[in-house]
């Protein structure tokens, strides 16, 4: 049974997700692994190192770009996402490209993939920012790990959440306690929760993957790059100059 955050976050990218394709389909390609809206790009930074060969699951994989990306590489991949819609930009780019990414539907608190399947897997922005019970995801995603195996995972830098999501001026002053743990929440008009995004700070971060029985191994603060002009929300220029907006995390399965 889906949680109040999944129910919400299906129905709010469901419902967004041709805008979503529209506005950053260009940025991701339909065949590229980009971590993040400062543009970190896995065929340079190559985080998840040598994928050819290798079995690769992609947790909140949206369109699967990331995925189909994998797949150029030799990778064998799965990819999973909440939101049907999404899943439908990923059949249609599937037939543009002349890739095929197999995808299924599913809430990362609970794969539908068998024990130690999987030598890898990665998650750009996916899923973890918006469940509620982030150490249930954990948990599965060691559970899908063969013993050595890697995970991966990109979301918006904890302390952007002291700031206002605003690209300009306003968004450098903080206006809010990085301590409070509240989620932020979109309602409908009856006053139903239609999009839910929950914050961790860093050590919270940290101490899920640790309890999960994963162990960090890595963490990538981006630093915004000379040159790129691209506004993604609350991430800018202006911004990304002052603040990191993005934590990257290797971890391993021991």
């Amino acid at each position: 049974m889906l949680s109040v955050s999944s129910r919400a976050n299906r129905g709010w990218w469901d419902g967004n997700a041709d805008d979503y394709q529209v506005e950053h389909g260009s940025f991701l390609r339909d065949s590229g692994f980009v971590w993040c809206p400062e543009g970190v790009d896995e065929a340079a930074a190559r985080l998840l190192g040598d994928v050819r060969g290798r079995r690769v699951l992609e947790i909140g994989c949206g369109a699967a770009q990331c995925a189909r990306w994998l797949v150029t590489q030799g990778a064998e991949v799965a990819a999973f996402d909440l939101s049907h819609r999404q899943l439908r930009h990923s059949q249609r780019i599937d037939l543009d490209t002349g890739l095929h990414v197999p995808v299924v539907q599913a809430d990362a608190e609970s794969l539908p993939f068998a024990d130690a399947a999987f030598d890898l897997a990665c998650s750009a922005f996916g899923a973890l920012p918006f469940v509620a019970e982030p150490l249930a995801v954990f948990r599965e995603v060691r559970r899908v790990l063969r013993p050595g195996g890697r995970f991966v995972f990109s979301v918006s830098h904890p302390i952007r959440w002291a700031f206002p999501d605003d690209p300009g001026p306003r968004g450098l002053t903080s206006d809010r306690s990085y301590f409070d743990r509240s989620p932020y929440v979109e309602r409908d008009e009856s006053g139903t929760p239609a999009y839910v995004e929950h914050h961790r700070t860093m050590a919270d971060w940290v101490n899920l993957v640790v309890a999960s029985g994963l162990a960090v191994t890595g963490l990538l603060e981006p630093e915004w790059p000379e040159g790129h002009e691209r506004v993604w929300g609350g991430w800018s220029p202006l911004r990304g100059r002052h603040l990191p907006g993005t934590a990257i995390f290797s971890c391993a399965r021991t």
